[in-house]
């Protein structure tokens, strides 16, 4: 975590967890090492500006250069690593433009999804989410931040699901990627779980009452929390970000 339980920004980093075992992943072993590395990057256990060690990496996963060197190019044309010939592979520090950008596109498909879903919705997808809300709550008591991130994502993906259109989850997390990896900066922040789960509760309020008005306004401040707390950032962590 880059904040501790007081919100105090550390300059401490604690040492890197282990990559995704292979063995859960599905698909060929680079894809594998991919999604591997894609998680540890997105997690921030690969941390802006690090330089991603091939030979370390290829020890840690038990495989030869090859799947890895095959894995970092795919990175690179997502953005989230750059290679530099002659000086090694980098994680891509955070650009606020690509922030934006992001969230721009991110919100765009989240408000026309919301309201689609809020003049559609059937007692059964209330009943998914209704289900994901209670264990949000209970990661939160729990002070679970990796927990509560993977409900917050599936609470997202539920809804873009209930549209009945099948890229749409595909496009938004596409465009989300960079937002998504700096998302992780904003959770451990104190109180920022339980004003989140709050917003959640705000959502799916406007859903059971089935008002598309009310369900986009809700949506729209949920997702412009985010960058209201990363500006500042910027400058209390110029190292965390490109130019800076």
């Amino acid at each position: 975590m880059l904040l501790d339980k007081d919100g105090i920004l550390q300059d401490v980093i604690p040492p890197r967890p282990p990559l995704q075992s292979l063995d859960s992943l599905p698909g060929s072993l680079a894809q594998k090492v991919y999604a591997s590395l894609k998680q540890a990057i997105l997690s921030l256990a690969f941390r802006p500006g690090e330089r991603m060690r091939k030979s370390e990496i290829c020890e840690e996963l038990g495989v030869s250069r090859s799947p890895v060197t095959e894995a970092m190019t795919r990175l690179a044309s997502e953005g989230l690593v750059d290679i530099v010939p002659q000086a090694g592979t980098y994680v891509t520090r955070f650009s606020m433009a690509e922030i934006h950008e992001g969230a721009f596109l991110r919100e765009a498909l989240e408000l026309a999804a919301i309201e689609t879903v809020a003049t559609s919705i059937t007692e059964e997808q209330l009943v998914l989410l209704r289900r994901n809300l209670r264990i949000q709550e209970a990661l939160v008591r729990d002070e679970d931040i990796a927990g509560f991130y993977e409900m917050d994502a599936q609470m997202h993906e539920l809804i873009l699901s209930f549209t009945g259109y099948r890229r749409l989850a595909f496009l938004a997390e596409t465009s989300w990627v960079h937002v998504n990896r700096a998302r992780r900066l904003n959770l451990p922040s104190p109180g920022r779980m339980q004003a989140t789960l709050a917003e959640h509760k705000a959502i799916i309020a406007a859903l059971e009452a089935r008002d598309p008005h009310a369900a986009r306004e809700a949506t729209r401040h949920h997702l412009r929390q985010l960058i209201k707390f990363l500006e500042p950032l910027v400058h209390e962590r110029p190292e965390l970000f490109a130019n800076h």
